[in-house]
C-alpha cells in the first residue's frame, strides 16, 4: 500500500508507527509544514518526509488526514485537482462529516471516516469508522489499517458523535475507574506505585478476558462471587453508592454536550 499521511502530529505519527511496525506500507509519506521533527522517520527507507501535500498526493493511493479542523478545507481544496479513482481519503478529524468532505472533493472519491482514541500510540486503539456510499467499496481495506492499531468496528455515521463518547472520552473514564482503584488500594496499605499497577493490570485482565472469551460482564462476575463473600458485598457497596447510574449519566452528560457543540458550530 501506497500511503500518505497528511498532518504529521501526535495522532499522525502515531498511525504512522503503527502501519511501520507491521510492514503495512510499501511506501508511506509523512507531511506537516516544519519537517524537522519527523525527519527521523526516513530511517526505514520506505518513508518520505515533505512539507508539500501535493507531492505526496501524487505518489499515494490511501491518504490519511490528521490535521487540524480549522485546516482540512484549505487543504483539501489545494490537492482535490489531483484526486482520482485510485485515491482513498481517510479523515481522522472529530466532527467533520462526510457531507463537509464531499463538499469540498465531491461525492465520486473515496471517503471513510475514522474515529481512534490515543490509545493507538500503543497499538490499542478502539476505531470507528464510515463511509460514503462509493468509499464501501474501500471499507474492509480501511478496516484493515486500523485493525494494526487495535480493534475497528464500521458503524453508520449517525452514531460517530455516540463513538466519540463511548471510545474517545471513554478513554478518561477508564482512566479514572483505574485512579479510583488505585486510591483505594492505597488505603488498603499498598504504596502509590503498586497501586496503579494493580489496577492497570486486573482492569487490563478484566477486558481481556471479555475479549477472548466473548461472554458477558455479568458471567465473569459471577466467576468470582460467592454467597455471602467479600466480592458481592462491595460490588453491592458501589452499586448503593451509584456506580453503574453514575457512569451511564456521565456517558449521556457527555453525549448531551457533544450534541449541543454539533448544533452551536452548524
Amino acid at each position: 500500500m501506497k500511503i500518505a499521511i497528511i498532518g504529521a502530529g501526535n495522532l499522525g505519527l502515531a498511525i504512522a508507527k503503527g502501519i511501520l511496525s507491521s510492514n503495512g506500507a510499501t511506501t508511506m509519506y509523512l507531511t506537516k509544514r516544519k519537517t524537522g521533527s519527523i525527519e527521523k522517520f526516513e530511517k526505514y527507507g520506505n518513508v518520505t518526509v515533505t512539507s508539500d501535500n501535493r507531492e505526496a498526493v501524487l505518489n499515494s493511493d490511501i491518504l490519511i488526514f490528521a490535521v487540524q479542523p480549522n485546516q482540512f478545507v484549505k487543504i483539501l481544496g489545494e490537492i482535490k485537482d489531483l484526486l482520482t479513482e485510485k485515491h482513498v481519503l481517510i479523515s481522522t478529524i472529530t466532527g467533520f462529516s462526510i457531507a463537509q468532505i464531499e463538499a469540498v472533493v465531491g461525492d465520486d472519491q473515496n471517503i471513510i471516516r475514522s474515529m481512534p482514541n490515543t490509545a493507538i500510540s500503543v497499538g490499542k486503539s478502539m476505531t470507528c469508522i464510515c463511509s460514503n456510499e462509493k468509499g464501501q467499496k474501500r471499507i474492509e481495506l480501511a478496516l484493515a489499517i486500523f485493525n494494526r492499531m487495535g480493534h475497528s468496528l464500521e458503524i453508520p455515521e449517525t452514531q460517530m458523535q455516540a463513538a466519540t463518547v463511548i471510545c474517545a472520552s471513554g478513554i478518561a473514564f477508564w482512566m479514572r475507574m483505574i485512579r479510583a482503584t488505585t486510591q483505594g488500594a492505597i488505603q488498603l496499605g499498598f504504596d502509590a506505585k503498586e497501586a496503579q499497577e494493580l489496577a492497570m493490570h486486573t482492569c487490563n485482565g478484566a477486558a481481556g478476558l471479555l475479549i477472548e472469551s466473548g461472554s458477558h460482564p455479568e458471567a465473569e462476575i459471577d466467576r468470582v462471587t460467592t454467597p455471602q463473600g467479600c466480592t458481592i458485598q462491595g460490588l453491592n457497596e458501589m452499586e448503593h453508592q451509584g456506580l453503574s447510574s453514575s457512569l451511564i449519566q456521565g456517558i449521556v452528560a457527555s453525549y448531551d454536550k457533544i450534541s449541543r457543540i454539533k448544533e452551536e458550530n452548524k
